[in-house]
């Protein structure tokens, strides 16, 4: 997930390059997205309603 942000030390984020498996990649990035949509669904509901 820090490589996902973006907050790793390049030599970390090289050795997590070679043991990715492009599923779990293709997978954290849906449930990050429903995460997000869900959020912002939520912030939408409270200030509307």
């Amino acid at each position: 997930m820090w490589s996902f942000l973006g907050v790793r030390k390049r030599r970390d984020l090289e050795a997590d390059a070679n043991q990715l498996n492009p599923l779990h990649v293709v997978v954290a990035a849906v449930i990050c997205a429903a995460i997000f949509i869900g959020v912002l669904i939520l912030v939408v509901r409270l200030v509307v309603g």
